[in-house]
């Protein structure tokens, strides 16, 4: 597999890189294949890794199962986000994306498909896009970050359609509500804005810090992480090694310790094509990628 080493350096030393690389190391972003039986796991280095859950999983599973099957150099900087579409891996970094086929990566190939920029509104500006989103109806996909802003991009043509404004500073995260075209949005200004795809208008704000049994003066206005129409659990994670499992309610049910001394990722694989992949996926700051098989345990860990 490929590795991102000085060149010509004498192999005791590239040890000692690695070993370093690998104490520092951060996973920012997770994304399962189409098929359900892969992960893409991407770092601070802009190296993705590609596990075989498959494998992992196996009765027959040895160590070098929860290593990758193959990495690549996808950016420059850190992997900030990823997605997948039906046969495209779409990454983000600093101020641009790319995009891979599964196919071909799976094959061990690490050409890029295509590669994008939002316009930004000075050649100088390259903030970090921090968040992607697939809005399958519209074939699109929505990413914002460093620069205030949700910009839509159609997957067809590639084109840049539109810029919703309205943050006044960094945006974490997005999630869709699938019954209707709205997207939410958080950032580090304390707000959850809501956004109607079809006017490209913000309909509603919930600025979250203004309540009193949600502030937090002593951590700030920041915002996250968001979901939306979950039926029955809540999972959550951060500062501190552990997965935590809320009810609807605002109990807290369980509290699952992981390996990460601070979480960043979590990725849940209901792809229906690998139900025996069905599993709960934790990342952070660390090199391991932790392997939940149900939400009471940590079976076991990828690494890089």
């Amino acid at each position: 597999m490929d590795r991102v080493v000085p060149q010509a350096v004498p192999l005791g030393q590239m040890e000692v890189f690695q070993a370093l690389q690998r104490l520092h190391m951060t996973v920012f972003s997770q994304s399962v294949s189409p098929c359900g039986k892969f992960l893409a796991a991407g770092n601070n280095y802009g190296q993705i890794a590609i596990f075989s859950l498959s494998a992992a999983l196996s009765s027959e599973a040895k160590e070098e199962s929860k290593k990758p099957v193959v990495t690549f150099q996808a950016h420059d900087g850190p992997v900030y986000s990823m997605v997948s579409t039906d046969r495209q891996l779409v990454s983000a970094g600093d101020g641009e994306v790319k995009a891979w086929l599964w196919a071909e990566i799976l094959k061990k190939g690490s050409k890029e498909l295509w590669r994008c920029q939002p316009p930004y509104r000075t050649s100088l500006e390259v903030p970090e896009i921090n968040s992607l989103l697939l809005v399958p109806k519209e074939n699109s996909l929505i990413l914002a970050g460093g620069d205030c802003q949700l910009h839509t991009m159609d997957l067809e043509t590639g084109a840049f359609t539109r810029a919703l404004r309205g943050h006044t500073d960094y945006i974490h995260c997005l999630a869709l509500r699938e019954r209707s075209p709205e997207v939410l949005s958080g950032g580090e200004d304390g707000a959850v804005r809501l956004w109607d795809l079809r006017t490209a208008k913000e309909v509603q704000t919930i600025e979250v810090y203004k309540h009193e049994e949600c502030s937090r003066p002593h951590n700030g206005r920041w915002i996250g992480c968001l979901a939306t129409d979950s039926d029955w659990m809540i999972l959550s994670a951060g500062q501190g090694p552990c997965v935590n499992q809320w009810q609807l309610s605002g109990e807290l049910k369980a509290q699952v310790p992981g390996s990460s001394p601070g979480l960043l990722s979590l990725s849940l694989n209901q792809q229906p094509a690998a139900p025996e992949c069905k599993v709960l996926t934790a990342a952070g700051n660390s090199c391991r990628v932790d392997v939940f098989t149900n939400l009471g345990y940590r079976a076991f860990s990828l690494s890089f």
